[in-house]
């Protein structure tokens, strides 16, 4: 895929797309059972997955790119899925949705202070921190609904990070040279702050799970490397590994 081509991207959007209506939804007649604390978890990503991405969406206009303005929209449409996924999986469980969280009112908060550039900069951090926790998720529960959701949602944010990437390649390319990286070192430290925040709000789910409070920060921070790397320094035939 060659770096700024977002026809791919809409192309490998809409191919997934058709993908996921092919194979068709889990089967929700099965019951899941989680830990009250993991609901609790899985509860407050619900929220954060749920959205009508209309900010993004008209940042996305403005850019001038109607390839990737179109990518945005499916890339949305992905992550309102997600949050349809869990909803569905917490109604397994006999579990309600929340109608907010304050984690997710402040992301949305200081994504849309300013332009494209920190909408992206602030989703990636969210995107980052979610691979780990839907990672962990996946691997750490035996309820089989539970594995199958959380490796759907998995599978697509593998996707997103690196489409993330292409875009932000491209707008840090109109700052000064001499910015860019300090620009990506305080993208790193956000991105430590808000997996500590995420492990000390998660952290007894985190621990059913198997994964400690440490742990889950650490490996959240290590892989900012790759994220940093795609930002920077992209391959023309590679694309930012997360995992």
């Amino acid at each position: 895929m060659n770096p700024g081509d977002f026809a791919q991207w809409t192309r490998r959007f809409e191919d997934e797309r058709a993908r996921r209506r092919a194979q068709g939804d889990p089967d929700w007649t099965r019951r899941a059972t989680l830990h009250p604390a993991v609901w609790a978890g899985i509860q407050r990503f619900q929220v954060g997955e749920d959205g009508d991405g209309a900010n993004l969406i008209a940042k996305a206009d403005e850019a001038g790119d109607d390839d990737y303005a179109q990518a945005v929209r499916l890339f949305v449409a992905e992550e309102q899925n997600h949050a349809r996924l869990l909803a569905r999986l917490l109604a397994a469980g006999g579990m309600p949705t929340l109608t907010g969280h304050w984690s997710d009112r402040a992301f949305v908060r200081l994504r849309r202070l300013m332009g494209l550039r920190l909408e992206l900069l602030v989703l990636m951090i969210a995107e980052v921190v979610a691979l780990r926790y839907y990672r962990a998720l996946r691997d750490g529960t035996d309820d089989p609904l539970t594995t199958e959701v959380a490796g759907r949602i998995l599978s697509d944010e593998e996707r997103h990070v690196p489409f993330h990437c292409e875009r932000l390649h491209a707008s840090l390319a109109e700052l000064p040279r001499a910015t860019r990286r300090p620009v990506m070192a305080l993208w790193r430290l956000l991105l430590l702050a808000a997996s500590l925040v995420v492990a000390a709000d998660h952290g007894p789910a985190l621990r059913r799970l198997g994964v400690g409070r440490l742990p889950f920060v650490s490996d959240v921070t290590a892989s900012a490397t790759a994220v940093v790397a795609a930002v920077l320094t992209p391959r023309p035939d590679a694309s930012a590994s997360v995992h």
